[in-house]
Formats: C-alpha cells, sequence, structure tokens
C-alpha cells in the first residue's frame, strides 16, 4: 500500500511540475506571438512607404 502511495505522491508531483511548465510555455508563446505580428506589420508599413522602390541586398553603392 505504501508503494502506491509513493507512486502516486510521485505522478501528482511531476504532473504540478509539467503543469507549471505548459503554462509557461503559453505565456512564452503568447509574447513571441505578439512580437511576430508587431515585427510583420512594421514590414508591411516599410514596405508600403518604399512607393515602389526595389531594395537587393547584394546591389553595390552607386559610387563602385
Amino acid at each position: 500500500m505504501q508503494v502506491l502511495e509513493e507512486k502516486i505522491a510521485h505522478l501528482i508531483r511531476v504532473t504540478e511540475d509539467l503543469s507549471e511548465v505548459v503554462a509557461r510555455q503559453e505565456t512564452e508563446i503568447a509574447m513571441l506571438t505578439r512580437r511576430v505580428q508587431m515585427l510583420m506589420e512594421r514590414e508591411a508599413e516599410r514596405e508600403a512607404g518604399t512607393a515602389g522602390q526595389v531594395f537587393l541586398g547584394d546591389e553595390r553603392p552607386p559610387h563602385w
């Protein structure tokens, strides 16, 4: 009987620990989702503000 009580106590502790981990991950995922959304909005605004200009990352500056 004592062995079963020990196993149940262990399982309860593990379940509570996992629940805390999941709760932290949920909070972190929500924060990261908000950040990604903000970055996407900034990029959309930046693209809209360039008015059709094309920027090439490997393009040499005009003085070359």
